[in-house]
């Protein structure tokens, strides 16, 4: 599989591998929620919320430098927010012709950069130490709409069906693609968008056809919308301690963020 759509989960016998799923949810959502509501300038904040990433990675056995890396996928996606650089209003701090720089919204701006690549971060570790099919069991059993989980749990699993069915296609399409030494093969702009669009079709009728043989394999044994296990783990009382340590070190950064902030 190519790097951008792989199995994330990495297996392991770590304490963070071993934690509730339910309790690792509910801690990734809380953690990504306090990130997501930092303020903006509250600036030491932003350290304090990458080293407890970085705790947590390596209490996972992971290298929280490689998870850094990793969570820097989400960084192009916070350019759709570039426009706030000269929409905010404040101090120009740059200006070029038509365009100024307020120093409001290059605070903004770097703010929204670091909640997406720590918010990133935290989502990768979930990843990365639970198995989809325990994510997926966890979300229901904190009460997640059924229809909504098996929304997820199909998107997530078609997708490599999905990437199956095209690597056919391409290696199909190559293997009648011969052309000479030194020679490019195909024709035209216009030819090789024609080729594209059948190859798209194609691949949306092989995709809905297969979807069709594998729900009906579904149905036969026993499928009825709901995902489950044959043992669920029963909620202990240390997994829900473990799972408090971080969240009372998300309530002290929140604390200090605010009093920064105010200062």
């Amino acid at each position: 599989m190519t790097l951008p759509l792989q199995e994330r989960y990495q297996a392991g016998d770590s304490a963070l591998h071993r934690l509730d799923p339910r309790v690792k949810v509910v801690v990734t959502l809380l953690l990504v929620l306090a990130i997501v509501l930092t303020p903006e300038r509250a600036w030491p904040a932003y350290p304090l919320w990458w080293a407890m990433t970085g705790s947590l990675a390596i209490l996972g056995g992971l290298n929280p430098w490689r998870l850094a890396r990793m969570g820097g996928l989400a960084l192009p996606f916070a350019l759709a927010a570039a426009t706030l650089l000269f929409t905010t209003p404040g101090e120009p701090i740059i200006a070029v012709p038509g365009l100024t720089i307020t120093g409001a919204g290059l605070a903004r701006f770097i703010a929204i950069a670091l909640k997406s690549w720590l918010s990133a971060q935290a989502a990768l570790l979930l990843a990365i130490t639970t198995p989809f099919a325990d994510l997926t069991w966890a979300l229901g059993s904190l009460r997640v709409p059924g229809t909504l989980v098996a929304i997820i749990s199909f998107m997530y699993r078609y997708l490599f069906t999905l990437k199956e069915e095209a690597d056919r296609l391409i290696r199909a399409r190559a293997a009648r693609s011969g052309a000479l030494p030194g020679q490019r093969s195909g024709g035209n702009v216009i030819w090789r968008a024609r080729v594209a669009g059948g190859m798209v079709g194609n691949l949306f009728l092989r995709s809905y056809e297969r979807s069709e043989r594998v729900y009906a394999a579904m149905l036969a044994r026993g499928y009825d919308g709901r995902m489950r296990l044959l043992y669920p783990p029963p909620l202990t009382r240390s997994a829900v301690i473990q799972g408090a340590v971080p969240v009372l070190l998300m309530i002290l950064i929140s604390l200090l963020a605010v009093a920064w902030w105010s200062a």
